[in-house]
């Protein structure tokens, strides 16, 4: 059992194996379930994931007209144009924030790790996927990766972001996203590791503030820099690039932060962009009250 990153990448090391092995024994310990049991649960939430991409990339529309469409016009606006980021950064983009639209919509989303940072764990694995030749397994695997890092964060922080802010959110999820990229590609257990702290360190103080207290503005538009934050972080890590402060530390520090925040900027809606002009606006017209 580990409890720590420095924990489960040293397990990782010693034995010899990928951290998505660390976490898929984890699970059939855990659980006390065989191995092609734990594969089966995990390949159901793919499955959902897949499914919540593709019906975002076809359109939805929340009930109160706050999101919807926006992945779509970033998948035509990939068709008619180079985009300045590159394709597979504007395809994670698109699915993380067509994943979150279906979520605002009220349809099935896989919580990675919470339902309002749904997106950016599937978009940047359907984005890298094709570019890493991934087998199904592999993409099976990215989720156990993600997971054995989410779990690090939810035992020794926050991934709500009532208890810590977005940070604790899209923060965590874009970092899950990072690590896991980084095993796709077959980087080391330490640069996953690398990867991780890179994304969450520029994450840090994030608030959460959704209009109307809603999880839609501004959450699905975070989930596309979650995703995209993921991809640039595990090149860095891939490259060589360390976080000068350890992993486990930014955990810490995270913490800590998410401690420091008033309430307002913790899912309340009562502060950030929830109180802008546009935003009580909106608010007034979604709920007909007057703030």
């Amino acid at each position: 059992m580990f409890r720590t990153v420095a924990e489960l990448v040293a397990q990782a090391d010693n034995e010899q194996m990928s951290i998505s092995e660390v976490m898929i024994l984890q699970e059939m310990d855990a659980k006390e379930k065989t191995r092609e049991e734990v594969f089966l649960e995990m390949e159901k939430n793919l499955q959902v994931m897949e499914k919540a991409i593709e019906d975002g990339l076809r359109g939805v529309q929340s009930t109160t007209g706050l999101t919807g469409g926006d992945a779509v016009l970033i998948q035509k606006y990939m068709r008619e144009k180079t985009p300045l980021s590159g394709p597979v950064m504007m395809d994670a983009v698109s699915k993380a924030m067509g994943t979150n639209e279906v979520n605002a919509a009220m349809g099935i989303i896989c919580a990675t790790p919470t339902a309002g940072s749904a997106g950016c764990v599937p978009g940047a694995l359907f984005a890298v996927k094709d570019q890493l030749n991934a087998t199904r397994e592999q993409m099976i695997r990215f989720l156990f990766t993600a997971g054995a890092f989410g779990m690090v964060v939810a035992n020794n922080a926050f991934i709500s972001g009532a208890a810590g802010g977005c940070q604790a959110e899209v923060g965590s999820a874009g970092a899950m996203a990072s690590a896991a990229i980084v095993e796709m590609a077959g980087g080391t257990p330490q640069q996953s590791a690398e990867a991780f702290a890179i994304t969450l360190k520029n994450m840090l103080g994030l608030v959460c503030d959704p209009v109307a207290g809603l999880v839609e503005v501004p959450c699905v538009k975070r989930n596309a820099l979650g995703s995209s934050q993921a991809i640039v972080s595990a090149d860095m890590a891939l490259a060589g690039v360390v976080s000068r402060i350890p992993c486990d530390e930014v955990i810490g520090a995270m913490y800590r932060i998410g401690r420091q925040m008033p309430s307002s900027l913790r899912e309340t809606g009562e502060g950030g962009l929830a109180d802008t002009p546009t935003g009580r606006l909106l608010k007034e017209k979604i709920f007909g009250m007057s703030i």
